[in-house]
């Protein structure tokens, strides 16, 4: 399903592309708990400039979605690390996210890290807990209420672990 898709670091013109995307996603406000009205400067600055790695998933032009890659803490802490992926609304179902999460467990393996850590999965995404799941994520805890969903109210959110 995802075959013919080039994965890489992002750059200005990719974040450019990927901006509608992640406008869409976080005024959804269903998944991230990002300010629904962050500007440009801002949210590039947060998905592009704080974390260690950005990257891209792309096909024939076409930007399908991204993923961050940073340590989840520092020093003791520093070698477990921290990803958040978006995938385009028109790429959905098409496997993205799957090789986006395959491809950052191969980057933090790379840059050192032996775990990966996601420290707020919203509950009622199910998509995205029953693919960490299979791709062999565990859920550690559970944070109750943690996540004002727009149409559920307060919701779970999950904190989930694999060891690299």
């Amino acid at each position: 399903m995802s075959a013919g898709v080039v994965i890489r670091e992002i750059d200005d013109d990719a974040f450019d592309r990927f901006w509608p995307s992640f406008q869409s996603i976080v005024r959804a406000r269903d998944t991230y708990a990002y300010d629904p009205d962050l500007d440009r400067e801002t949210a590039r600055a947060l998905w592009c400039d704080a974390p260690l790695r950005t990257y891209v998933a792309h096909m024939d032009g076409a930007v399908l979605g991204s993923y961050y890659l940073k340590p989840n803490g520092a020093g003791p802490g520093g070698h477990v690390c921290n990803c958040g992926y978006m995938v385009s609304e028109a790429a959905r179902g098409r496997g993205i996210a799957a090789r986006m999460c395959e491809h950052s467990q191969g980057v933090a393996r790379a840059l050192g890290f032996r775990a990966m850590q996601f420290n707020s999965v919203v509950s009622t995404n199910e998509g995205a807990v029953r693919l960490w799941l299979r791709l062999g994520f565990s859920e550690i805890g559970r944070i109750p209420g943690g996540f004002e969903h727009p149409v559920h109210g307060y919701v779970d959110t999950l904190i989930l672990h694999k060891h690299l």
